[in-house]
């Protein structure tokens, strides 16, 4: 291909963000002559969107960086419907109740990234219950459903890995693709969107939209799609053995945050330095050729950028002297994960392997035993002997609270109330 002529697409294609694009050339040309209105959807089905959904927050904020409108698109509607995509059951259908509080709380995390105003380049939050929920059903379809194709719908992934593996697919969920494709139909009449973005899985979805612009408006929208994004060991993003990598505040401490970044795989440094922080590629370049030792002050580089675009400059400092304090002078950081247990329980005895379940340190009461008897837990410090062993008020340190240790990097304190 010739030479990428907007800034917008030569940034997400040098920092790897680019998958697919319905038509390079169309939107490279558009970009490099106006400003291009984009939307990606966010669906509300739980009170913070988590490190999977970073890539897509990522991409609308070099889009604005690079002279562009963002459109966060709340699916206050499309979430009480559920998305296919990519999961194998059916998703748990949510109140009204639920879905408004759980955009409420999303909202929180995108003034981070973005600039919402009224200017030409000022993000938006429009919400797509504002039309999905007035339409009259009978006259949807009519007008709408005759533009799409079983035959083709049944190809897409969506649909047809779950048929594949002979999995529950409702008539509802059937569904979304066609409101989803509205959605950018309204979009572009209500905010004149021209491109819809997502990741990979969503390809099916955003070529039914572009598709439908053209065949109801005459209009020539735009769709791209960006890359799974899994570890180097194939790992989904997002996910730890203590769950979810949340991306709010008030779901996971900045500490945990910054640690997860900590913990990249030597493999993703390089990788996850251009997609999730705002450095220069030929520093990115020189740190992603370190070694050894090294290659960790990329780690702890990586950790620090990433946790202050999310979380802001003073928790990623505060995450990052915690960090220090607690690994490399063995001193206890306040910022550690607290975890409150009641004074009498303390006194009477707890099995250790309850209190790292308790603490987040183990996702179950087997799993805390297994990493006890593997020489894995340590209390205070020092390595627990038994997974039968119990953990007391004898055991706080002088500075009031007990430290749980699961390997080297995963820590908690146990404080008696």
């Amino acid at each position: 291909m010739t030479k990428l002529r907007s800034d917008f697409l030569r940034t997400v294609t040098e920092r790897q963000y680019l998958h697919q694009c319905t038509d390079m050339e169309g939107l490279d040309a558009l970009a490099a002559k106006q400003i291009v209105p984009a939307y990606i959807g966010f669906d509300c089905t739980a009170p913070s969107l988590h490190v999977g959904s970073l890539v897509p927050i990522m991409l609308l904020r070099v889009l604005q960086q690079t002279g562009h409108k963002p459109i966060v698109l709340m699916g206050g509607g499309t979430t009480k419907v559920g998305d296919p995509s990519g999961k194998d059951e059916s998703r748990q259908l949510l109140t009204v109740e639920d879905i408004n509080r759980n955009m409420e709380s999303i909202k929180k995390v995108f003034s981070r990234f973005l600039t919402f105003g009224d200017g030409p380049t000022d993000a938006i939050m429009p919400n797509n219950a504002d039309w999905l929920d007035e339409l009259e059903y009978i006259p949807f379809l009519r007008d709408f459903g005759r533009h799409f194709s079983i035959n083709r719908m049944l190809t897409f992934d969506s649909v047809r890995l779950r048929l594949e593996r002979e999995h529950h697919l409702t008539f509802l969920e059937f569904n979304y693709m066609v409101l989803q494709a509205y959605d950018f139909l309204e979009l572009s009449r209500r905010h004149d969107c021209l491109l819809q973005m997502g990741g990979s899985d969503q390809w099916g979805n955003i070529v039914n939209g572009v598709e439908l612009g053209r065949r109801v408006d005459e209009r020539s929208l735009y769709g791209v799609t960006t890359p799974l994004i899994t570890t180097a060991s194939g790992a989904k993003m997002g996910k730890t053995a203590k769950g979810a990598v949340w991306l709010n505040q008030d779901h996971l401490s900045a500490h945990d945050y910054w640690q997860y970044w900590r913990n990249t795989e030597d493999a993703d440094v390089g990788h996850f330095l251009r997609l999730f922080t705002e450095l220069p590629l030929v520093e990115i370049e020189h740190l992603e050729a370190l070694e050894g030792q090294e290659l960790n002050e990329a780690k702890k580089i990586l950790a620090h950028e990433a946790t202050l675009l999310c979380r802001g400059e003073e928790a990623a400092a505060e995450a990052g002297e915690t960090a220090q304090r607690t690994f490399e002078a063995g001193d206890v950081g306040a910022g550690l994960p607290t975890v409150e247990v009641g004074r009498d329980a303390l006194a009477a005895g707890i099995g250790a392997f309850e209190l790292f379940q308790l603490a987040g340190l183990a996702a179950s009461g087997g799993e805390a035993r297994r990493l006890i008897k593997g020489g894995g837990g340590r209390l205070n410090d020092v390595v627990i002997a038994s997974e039968v062993a119990t953990i007391s008020l004898d055991d706080l340190r002088p500075d009031g609270v007990i430290k749980l240790s699961a390997g080297k990097k995963r820590h908690a304190l146990i404080k008696p109330v």
